[in-house]
């Protein structure tokens, strides 16, 4: 079950990446963590900014609402989206 913390303004949740998959997708869940595969190499912040975006994109919220605030340089992150709650996350783990 994906770990969810949720307040008045949004919610965070942990992330596993893995860059310079094929092509960008969510996958589901591993081990209480949305897993993410990403096109983009870890190299500069290509593969953070590819993660904002394809998160963003699918929760249907602007870029800037979508941020990383643990782990920008390793492969689990935790990540906060504003704007969106606990359901909007969960079903992104249901439609992968």
């Amino acid at each position: 079950m994906l770990a969810l913390t949720q307040d008045s303004e949004g919610v965070s949740f942990a992330v596993r990446v893995s860059p310079r998959a094929s092509r960008s997708a969510v996958l589901g869940e591993h081990g209480g963590a949305l897993k993410v595969s990403l096109a983009a190499p870890p190299v500069e912040g290509e593969a953070n900014a590819a993660l904002c975006e394809l998160l963003a994109k699918r929760l249907g919220v602007p870029k800037r609402a979508v941020r990383i605030v643990r782990g920008e340089r390793g492969k689990s992150k935790t990540v906060r989206v504003e704007g969106v709650g606990a359901p909007a996350v969960l079903a992104l783990v249901e439609t992968a």
